[in-house]
C-alpha cells in the first residue's frame, strides 16, 4: 500500500465564484521513502494540492489516502496531521515561539506528550537538520535558511512519515536555499523520510526520484527527473523552464554534438571531457 495516494481528485474553492476547479482529476501514488518534486507555473494548483495532504482542505471530488486513512473522514484528522507534516513558504509565519526549542516542541506539548520525551525529540529533532546547539537562540534572530530547518524540525519531532513541503526556498536567498535542500536530501537519503517538494526552482526538482508537472489544475505529466527534463519544448509549453545545465545539453545537441541526457554540471562535464 503508497503512503500517499489520490484518485481522481478535484478541489473548487465555492467562494472564488468560477466554476473552473483549482484541481481536476488527480491522480498520484507516493511510496514510503520516496522523494517526490511537484513542479508547475503560478495558478497550476500546487499549494492547493499541498493542503489536501495535510487535511487543511477535503477533496470536493475523488479521495486522498494517507497509509490507508480517508482524509474525507473527520476522525482521521488528527492521526494524518502526524503523519504528514507539512513546511510552508514564509518562516516567519510558521514559527510561533520566542527560542528554538519552545518551537519545535509546540506541536508535542499540544499533545500532552511527557516532558522527558520531549526534550529527547526537540534535541534529535534538531540534530537531523543540524541545528543543534540553537536551542535557546531567539527564533526572530536567525537566517531564513536557519527558520525553514527549525520549521522542519517541529515536523521531525512529531515523527511524521512524511513532510510535504510548500516552496520552502521561494523566499531564501542561494545560502539558505542549499541549507534547506541539503537538510531535505538527507532526511530523505539517510533517514527514510518522505519527502513531497513542491517547487519552481527546476535545479532541486531534479534532485527527487520523481516528478509530476502540474498545469491548468491537473497533471501534465510524471516520470523521472532525467525523463521529464529532457521534454524540453514541451515544460516550456506549459510555462517552465529547465534546469541550465539541461537546456545547454540540449543546444550542444541541436549544434551536432552528441550528448547524453544529463541532469547535473558534473555529468555534462564528464560528457565533455
Amino acid at each position: 500500500m503508497s503512503l500517499v495516494e489520490a484518485k481522481g481528485v478535484g478541489y473548487s474553492y465555492q467562494e472564488a465564484g468560477t466554476d473552473e476547479p483549482a484541481l481536476k482529476n488527480i491522480d498520484l501514488t507516493v511510496e514510503s521513502g520516496e522523494f517526490v518534486a511537484i513542479i508547475g507555473s503560478n495558478g497550476s494548483g500546487k499549494s492547493t494540492l499541498a493542503r489536501l495532504l495535510n487535511v487543511l482542505l477535503v477533496p470536493t471530488e475523488g479521495e486522498i489516502l494517507i497509509d490507508g486513512l480517508k482524509t474525507s473522514e473527520k476522525e482521521n484528522i488528527w492521526e494524518i496531521r502526524q503523519k504528514v507534516g507539512i513546511v510552508f513558504q514564509n518562516p516567519d509565519n510558521q514559527l510561533v515561539a520566542t527560542t528554538v526549542e519552545n518551537d519545535v516542541a509546540f506541536g508535542l506539548e499540544n499533545l500532552g506528550v511527557p516532558s522527558r520525551e520531549i526534550r529527547l525529540r526537540v534535541d534529535n529533532a534538531l540534530k537531523m537538520v543540524g541545528m543543534n546547539g540553537f536551542q535557546e537562540h531567539e527564533t526572530h534572530k536567525l537566517s531564513g535558511g536557519q527558520k525553514q530547518r527549525v520549521a522542519i524540525a517541529g515536523v521531525i519531532a512529531m515523527e511524521s512519515d512524511c513532510i510535504v513541503l510548500d516552496e520552502p526556498t521561494a523566499m531564501l536567498d542561494p545560502r539558505g536555499r542549499k541549507e534547506v535542500m541539503d537538510t531535505v536530501t538527507y532526511l530523505n537519503k539517510e533517514k527514510g523520510i518522505t519527502i513531497i517538494h513542491i517547487t519552481h526552482f527546476m535545479e532541486e526538482a531534479a534532485l527527487a526520484d520523481k516528478i509530476y508537472v502540474m498545469h491548468q489544475g491537473q497533471i501534465y505529466k510524471s516520470g523521472t527527473p532525467r525523463d521529464i527534463f529532457q521534454d524540453v519544448e514541451g515544460l516550456k509549453s506549459v510555462n517552465l523552464d529547465v534546469p541550465q545545465v539541461v537546456e545547454l545539453a540540449n543546444n550542444l545537441r541541436k549544434a551536432g554534438m552528441t550528448v547524453p541526457r544529463i541532469l547535473s554540471i558534473d555529468e555534462l562535464v564528464s560528457c565533455l571531457c
